[in-house]
């Protein structure tokens, strides 16, 4: 940016007053719906808070409407002025458009801060993106944090799950007010430190990728409620609202049971003319893309991407309705026990889904040296937060009694639920494969289980294969080991008779 463009962004104001009371605890930018919310719940909680935002006039009109009469809350008309307003360290939050707006509001605070001072990130912002600027602000002795918010518009008001990250330099000054406003779980607040750099961030990455797998299951099972066993919304909706009295007791579970009772204006149900082609932000493909680059197999959530991306063919797909023929559903067994496996297989895949992305999660501590607190990390995610549930409380408890556990699937109580839920949840994905109702997530995730437990994997024929056309070799199993082959090394063998004895580089995904 120019420096005329960053005085305008910052509002710098050269004949402002020189002498301004730093009476603010913390300051927040950003006052869209999420950026009010939040400094309401700060104001609450008894902190002081300075608001700014690049249109200034929505300063006035915050402090008129939603916090007329708060005495906690004060406004700024210039970047100056806001930080002066800041007591030191500086407390400063940033709630803009994730990306470039903000690296400018960054590059906008930086002739009105000071060494020590702390800027927090809480956009939706990409974890490379906060490595990169908790790097760059630390040689100017900044600190920074990335942090993730979760639970809309309710939760920055009343109590969201935080996740933040970055410096760990700023943890003791942002501490007290993160923990206050954070939402509670027994207690205990929603929010703790998660690591270094883009860690926190990160972490909201995959939250929002489970999230999106989430959704896609519970779409999959309203599918087979309706096209499957042929429900109305309103028995949907009361099947719903019995599952969030169980294990599946959460946000979305008690969402969906609304949506599906929810009547338009001429008493017809709303969600049957809404059109089904699915958006999205990009943060459940990042959490795919970077699954990718790890090598390690998150299906559900790539699935849930990719049935998004299924769903926005809306056209194409009433084209091929017409000429691409499958079965027809017929139901005529037993419904309440058709439910009872709906539920176990829906519990399953959960429990697979939250495997997988802890299992990223994991692997990305080793890969970007981080410290991740994996019990912390489900305790973020209990509450405030869209995938809040009961269930996750079990995971808290998992990773309480062992942080080193390898798998959820190790632990007692997931091992046993994921038995007892088998013979529905098999039988859930036969009956959507029998009536051609797509169940890409069901069907996935048990893909991964019966993958996960198999001792032995086909990919001995597809290493053969490798090595038959391109030299890739291959290693033996130790029971198999000889002179002719040894254990570990990287075997190459000459299929045809035809081919030379030269092998080709090797990579392990």
């Amino acid at each position: 940016m120019t420096e005329k463009a960053v005085a305008r962004l910052a509002g710098i104001n050269v004949g402002g007053p020189a002498r301004i009371n730093a009476s603010a605890d913390f300051g927040l930018i950003g006052l869209a719906v999420m950026g009010q919310n939040l400094i309401m719940n700060v104001a609450d909680h008894g902190f002081t808070v300075c608001a700014f935002n690049r249109t200034v006039a929505k300063v006035d009109r915050f402090l008129d409407n939603e916090a007329k009469g708060n005495r906690n809350v004060v406004g700024a008309h210039s970047m100056e002025e806001f930080c002066l307003k800041l007591k030191k360290p500086r407390r400063i939050m940033l709630l803009v458009m994730a990306g470039k707006p903000v690296d400018d509001f960054i590059e906008a605070l930086l002739p009105f801060v000071e060494q020590g001072d702390i800027i927090i990130d809480g956009g939706n912002s990409h974890f490379p993106d906060t490595n990169r600027r908790t790097q760059a602000l630390a040689e100017k002795g900044l600190r920074f944090v990335g942090t993730g918010v979760s639970g809309g518009e309710e939760g920055a008001r009343y109590g969201p799950s935080l996740m933040p990250g970055g410096n760990e330099e700023a943890w003791p000054f942002i501490k007290d007010i993160f923990q206050s406003i954070a939402a509670k779980s027994d207690g205990e607040p929603c929010c703790d430190w998660v690591g270094d750099e883009g860690a926190g961030h990160y972490v909201k990455m995959v939250h929002n990728g489970i999230e999106y797998g989430d959704m896609q299951l519970i779409c999959e099972a309203y599918d087979i409620m309706k096209r499957g066993i042929g429900l109305s919304d309103k028995e949907m909706s009361d099947v719903f609202a019995e599952w969030n009295k169980g294990v599946l007791d959460s946000f979305l579970i008690e969402i969906t049971r609304d949506v599906l009772k929810f009547d338009d204006d001429d008493g017809t149900s709303l969600v049957e003319k809404i059109l089904d082609s699915a958006g999205q932000k990009g943060t459940g493909k990042w959490t795919a893309i970077n699954a990718l680059d790890l090598g390690m197999p998150v299906t559900l959530i790539g699935e849930a991407v990719f049935a998004r991306c299924l769903s926005s063919l809306k056209q194409e797909r009433g084209r091929a309705s017409k000429v691409l023929d499958g079965p027809q559903s017929t139901f005529n067994g037993d419904k309440k026990q058709f439910l009872a496996n709906l539920e176990q297989a829906l519990y399953a895949s959960k429990i697979i889904s939250y495997c997988q992305g802890f299992m990223l999660i994991q692997n990305a501590a080793k890969e970007y040296k981080w410290k991740l607190n994996k019990p912390s990390i489900a305790l973020m995610w209990r509450g405030g937060c869209i995938i809040r549930s009961v269930f996750l409380k079990d995971i808290t408890s998992a990773y309480r009694k062992d942080p080193d556990l390898e798998n959820l699937l190790f632990d007692t109580f997931f091992n046993k639920a994921i038995h007892n839920a088998q013979k529905g949840w098999r039988d859930i994905v036969a009956s959507g494969a029998q009536w051609g109702i797509p169940t890409p997530a069901f069907s996935t995730a048990l893909s991964f289980y019966d993958g996960y437990r198999a001792k032995d994997l086909p990919a001995n024929l597809l290493q053969a294969q490798r090595d038959y056309f391109g030299a890739h070799t291959f290693k033996i199993k130790p029971e198999h080991a000889s002179s002719k082959f040894p254990e570990g090394k990287d075997n190459h063998v000459n299929w045809t008779g035809r081919g030379g004895d030269v092998s080709a580089s090797t990579y392990q995904a």
